[in-house]
């Protein structure tokens, strides 16, 4: 599916904030059937919204019909103000998902991370539960468990992490997922970057959704 990537910009609670959507094929999909919010990697380690995880992650809801949104954190390419430990990133992305929602009203959406977009979004959804409107599911590869406070998911998230991951390591995901007694999917011999294995990515997204 050809993809149509827009360029745009928000004003976030510190400043202007870099983001860019990924729209369906307009021939397949009339209208996109949902929103998508996908969070990068750490801002203070070289992650951006460009990062070959996170633009896996948007090509796989592009095959899925949504409109797939990123967005570079405060102080990440053109996007203003300074790391702030993933609190103001959540509320980035909460003006993101405010945004979005204004431009397309009505429709479901997601959130999905890789790496500390991990603790982002699942921070978000905690947020989102409190009011009352949570998103539809959660994707979380390479989730940060004992990097970050990670907090309760729901049981229908979608977890990839690589065998290898030797940043966040497996067992710290399984301690952290054990008492909420929710499933991993395991890439073998994939690192924490998943080079050569991102079609495990997209494929573990595509075909668990429907489930």
């Amino acid at each position: 599916m050809n993809a149509h990537t827009q360029a745009f910009q928000i004003e976030g609670p510190v400043g202007t904030l870099e983001c860019a959507l990924d729209l369906p094929d307009s021939d397949q999909f009339a209208t996109p059937r949902g929103i998508a919010l996908v969070a990068h990697p750490h801002p203070l380690f070289g992650g951006t919204m460009d990062n070959k995880v996170t633009q896996t992650l948007a090509r796989a809801f592009v095959a899925l019909g949504y409109a797939a949104a990123r967005m570079n954190f405060r102080g990440v390419g053109q996007s203003q103000g300074v790391h702030d430990e993933g609190r103001g990133e959540t509320d980035d992305m909460a003006a993101l998902l405010l945004h979005l929602q204004q431009q397309m009203p009505g429709l479901p959406f997601a959130l999905a991370g890789f790496s500390f977009g991990t603790f982002v979004q699942a921070q978000l959804q905690q947020r989102l539960l409190a009011a009352g409107t949570p998103a539809e599911r959660l994707v979380l590869i390479g989730a940060a468990a004992g990097k970050w406070a990670m907090p309760a998911i729901p049981a229908d998230t979608i977890l990839v992490h690589g065998e290898l991951d030797d940043t966040i390591p497996l067992a710290a995901v399984l301690d952290w997922l054990r008492p909420q007694d929710i499933p991993v999917l395991v890439v073998p011999g994939a690192d924490h970057f998943f080079h050569r294995k991102l079609q495990h990515i997209k494929t573990a997204v595509v075909e668990g959704w429907h489930r």
